[in-house]
């Protein structure tokens, strides 16, 4: 038996799914959100969750509970999460560790473009510090040196396949040089180092900012394209080295297949979070800056970091021994 559908059966069924969608959204939370931090208590992302759970909870009504599941360079809790019923109510802070560069040095048990996207949280440059004694005061003078005699530069990092090793790396690609490099076990450890004078350069997070003002360390310069409020002195890497984009961001995903609405709601809730001048203090005392991002502009933004740093890591013959 054949059944014809008229233009008004296919209309009202259209309407009928877009008021399922609304409805979903808007009996949304049903019961409290765990929000899987994939680190140990204490690091920056937790600071990031639990900065956010609380105001988060008062705009959706329901509890939202820090849930700690290290491991894997954050592989472990984000896997968790990818595996968890995609009804919103299970929720994971991501890195670029465990979503744009891990994934390009390593394999993932999960696929991070498979994941149901919410919101961009937060962003922060990289500090490209150098030892007291380096030959170059400034990001141009380093440039001019890097290009004399990449060979007698060492730049250390917090081990191989992280943001500051593939930070160096990209230098290197956009520059035709290459550097030496200097593989630690952390940014503590390679902090040390770069005082002590055994290394060069480091590219840093915001924790070498207090080294800089004590005047144990030098800052040449910024990761990201634009410059850093916090130290708006310091220029861009990129207005040298054109091209040249690298920050450490946060972000908020949901399990694949979580409704658009529900997704879409989370964003919301968190953007309003966000806009809070408590909440963006508290943020930028962490040396974060809010960033969010809409769902499609925040999937995008990671697709095309999975692209760059894929890129970077054949380029450069990385590999994990």
């Amino acid at each position: 038996m054949r059944v014809l559908l008229t233009r008004r059966d296919l209309a009202l069924s259209s309407l009928g799914c877009v008021v399922a969608r609304v409805a979903v959204a808007q009996s949304f939370p049903g019961r409290p959100i765990q929000l899987v931090v994939p680190f140990p208590p204490g690091g920056g992302v937790d600071a990031v969750g639990r900065t956010l759970a609380d105001p988060l909870a008062g705009v959706l009504g329901q509890a939202v509970v820090v849930d700690n599941r290290a491991g894997a360079g954050g592989a472990i809790g984000v896997d968790f999460v990818a595996k968890a019923v995609p009804d919103g109510h299970t929720l994971a802070i991501t890195s670029p560790g465990n979503m744009t560069i891990g994934p390009a040095v390593r394999r993932t048990p999960y696929d991070p473009l498979a994941l149901g996207f919410v919101t961009m949280v937060v962003r922060s440059p990289l500090l490209l510090v150098c030892r007291n004694g380096f030959g170059a005061r400034d990001l141009a003078g380093f440039v001019a040196l890097l290009k004399r005699q990449p060979d007698a530069i060492r730049f250390a990092s917090g081990g191989v396949g992280t943001a500051t090793h593939l930070a160096g790396e990209l230098l290197n690609l956009r520059l035709g040089v290459r550097m030496l490099h200097v593989p630690y076990r952390g940014t503590a450890p390679a902090l040390t180092d770069l005082v002590a004078g055994n290394v060069d350069i480091f590219f840093s997070d915001a924790s070498a900012l207090a080294m800089v003002q004590q005047g144990t360390l030098q800052l040449l310069g910024v990761t990201t394209a634009a410059a850093w409020e916090r130290v708006p002195e310091a220029p861009p890497i990129a207005s040298v080295v054109p091209g040249f984009d690298v920050s450490n961001w946060y972000g908020v995903v949901a399990p694949p297949g979580t409704p658009a609405p529900i997704r879409a709601r989370l964003a919301e809730a968190i953007g309003q979070i966000l806009a809070r001048a408590d909440v963006t203090e508290r943020l930028r005392s962490l040396g974060f800056t809010p960033a969010p991002l809409p769902l499609d502009a925040f999937a995008a933004f990671v697709r095309a970091e999975i692209d760059t740093w894929r890129g970077v890591v054949q380029a450069a013959n990385i590999r994990l021994d």
